[in-house]
């Protein structure tokens, strides 16, 4: 079951952080809110960051349904954890940020904690 799963969980997972990483980016040019309709159109309706996080949620969402229909729950809820790893190496190669080797050991640990659950 669990090679069944997993291409699909890593999937999810990567839309999932793809979301977030989108967000970001929509975030960073989103200017200082404002009570005009000239803020909500330039900003929020037009930026194509914010349409992206919306279709990258939409298709995590929709595998994720897929995935608690056709696989036992106590499976596919650990293996979500793997956007972890995602998140981290966005962090570290998207974003350039520090990564400390105590984050990556701590996304080991929770890993390692998905394989014993999942087996």
């Amino acid at each position: 079951m669990i090679w069944k799963i997993l291409p699909l969980a890593l999937l999810q997972s990567a839309f999932l952080c793809a979301t977030q990483v989108l967000l970001k980016f929509a975030s960073r040019s989103i200017s200082a809110f404002q009570w005009k309709w000239a803020w909500w159109r330039d900003c929020l309706l037009t930026n194509w960051w914010l349409l992206g996080t919306g279709a990258a949620g939409l298709v995590a969402m929709v595998l994720w349904v897929y995935i608690l229909k056709h696989f036992p729950f106590g499976i596919a809820y650990p293996l979500s954890c793997l956007s972890y790893v995602f998140g981290l190496l966005a962090a570290a190669f998207i974003f350039k940020e520090n990564v400390a080797w105590t984050q990556w050991l701590g996304v080991f640990l929770v890993m390692s904690g998905c394989i014993l659950i999942a087996r």
